[in-house]
């Protein structure tokens, strides 16, 4: 089911949030896993242009983090891509 990945997302993000160096990385983190945990359960789903901006929040964060923390959000931007190609549009 296409919720799943949004869930694999979630968990993702919350081990990247446990593997950040700083303070703010973690709450934007967590932040971001929350959003994806209510995603995964909602009656209506994200959008293209929601998912693409969580994208470039998580690239971001990644970029300024590096090690497992980036490794982790590469495995959550895994997961979103392929929940985005079950999406009509775009």
């Amino acid at each position: 089911m296409a919720r799943d990945e949004l869930e694999n997302a979630a968990e993702s993000i919350e081990e990247a949030a446990t593997a950040a160096s700083d303070d703010e990385a973690q709450d934007r983190l967590q932040n971001q896993a929350a959003t994806f945990e209510d995603y995964a359960t909602a009656d209506s789903g994200p959008d293209h242009g929601q998912l693409a901006r969580h994208e470039h929040i998580l690239k971001d964060i990644a970029d300024d983090e590096g090690g497992d923390a980036a490794a982790a959000i590469d495995d959550a931007l895994e997961a979103i891509t392929e929940h985005r190609s079950t999406l009509e549009g775009v």
